[in-house]
C-alpha cells in the first residue's frame, strides 16, 4: 500500500460517510470519554506504576489520532490556528510528561474540547440520537462548565500548592473553585497574593456566565435546531411556523418525519 493509499483510507475512517467511517468516529468519541473520565478519576488519586503506565498509553494513543488527523488535514498549517490543535497538544504533553506535575497532568481535561469543537462528531449525533437533539443545549453547557472548573481547578493547585497551607490537594483547589464559581465565598479558603485575587476574578465572572448559561439552557423553552433557509437562524420553537427573525415559513419536520 502506497502513502497515498494509506492516507486515503485514513480520510475515509475520519471523514467518510460509510458504516465502517462512523463506527471508527464512535469508537474514536467512546475513546475520549473513557480518557476524560480516566483523568478526573486519577488527578484526585496519588501517582502509581499503575497509572502512569495508563498515561503512556493514552498519551500514545492521543497522540497517533493527532498525527492521523494532521496528515489528513488539506491545509496543515492552519490547523495550528485552531485552539482544538492547541488543547490536543497540551493533553499530550500532559499525558507523556509525568515531570510536568499534578497540575500539568491536570490540564488533559482539555481533550474535552476536541468533542465540542468535532462539528462532524455533533451532525452526526444530531442525526443519530434523539436524545442528543432534545438536549444538546444542556450537553454542551455542562460540559464547557466541568471544563472551566477542572482547568481552573488545577490553576489554583498549582499557583497555592507552596505558597498557602490551605491548598493542600485536589479536593481543595476543588472546592475553593466551586465556592467561588457559585459566590457563596465561605471564607475558609481564600487565594494569597495578587495572582490569588486574579484568579478568583476571573473564576467568578466566566464561572458564573456559564453557570448563568447552563440555566438558560435548562429554563429555556425547548427549541429545536432546523436552519431558516432564507436568514440561516438556527433554532427554532417546535411548533414554530415562521421563523421568528424573517417570517419565512419553515416547514420544521417532527420526530416521527427525522
Amino acid at each position: 500500500m502506497t502513502y497515498q493509499d494509506l492516507k486515503a483510507s485514513v480520510r475515509e475512517l475520519y471523514e467518510g460517510t460509510t458504516p465502517r467511517g462512523v463506527a471508527f468516529r464512535y469508537a474514536l468519541l467512546a475513546f475520549d470519554i473513557v480518557a476524560v473520565t480516566f483523568i478526573i478519576a486519577t488527578s484526585f488519586l496519588p501517582s502509581n506504576e499503575l497509572v502512569e503506565t495508563l498515561d503512556l498509553v493514552f498519551g500514545v494513543l492521543i497522540l497517533i489520532d493527532f498525527a492521523a488527523r494532521l496528515a489528513i488535514s488539506r491545509r496543515p498549517l492552519r490547523e495550528f490556528t485552531r485552539l482544538a490543535t492547541w488543547t490536543d497538544i497540551v493533553a499530550i504533553v500532559s499525558f507523556l510528561a509525568p515531570l510536568a506535575g499534578e497540575g500539568g497532568g491536570f490540564l488533559r481535561i482539555l481533550r474535552t474540547l476536541r468533542l465540542l469543537r468535532n462539528y462532524q462528531m455533533l451532525a452526526r449525533l444530531r442525526s443519530d440520537s434523539r436524545f442528543f437533539r432534545r438536549n444538546e443545549e444542556v450537553i454542551i453547557a455542562v460540559t464547557n462548565l466541568a471544563v472551566f472548573i477542572f482547568v481552573m481547578t488545577s490553576v489554583v493547585y498549582e499557583t497555592q500548592k507552596f505558597r498557602n497551607p490551605e491548598i493542600g490537594n485536589y479536593a481543595d483547589a476543588l472546592y475553593f473553585t466551586v465556592t467561588a464559581l457559585t459566590t457563596t465565598g465561605f471564607g475558609d479558603i481564600t487565594l494569597q497574593g495578587t495572582a490569588g485575587r486574579l484568579i478568583s476574578v476571573v473564576i467568578m465572572i466566566f464561572g458564573v456566565t456559564l453557570f448563568f448559561n447552563l440555566a438558560r439552557a435548562l429554563l429555556s423553552p425547548d427549541k429545536v435546531r432546523f436552519p431558516c433557509p432564507t436568514c440561516g437562524l438556527q433554532r427554532h420553537d417546535r411548533d414554530a411556523v415562521c421563523c421568528k427573525a424573517c417570517g419565512t415559513v419553515l416547514k420544521i419536520p417532527d420526530e416521527g418525519m427525522v
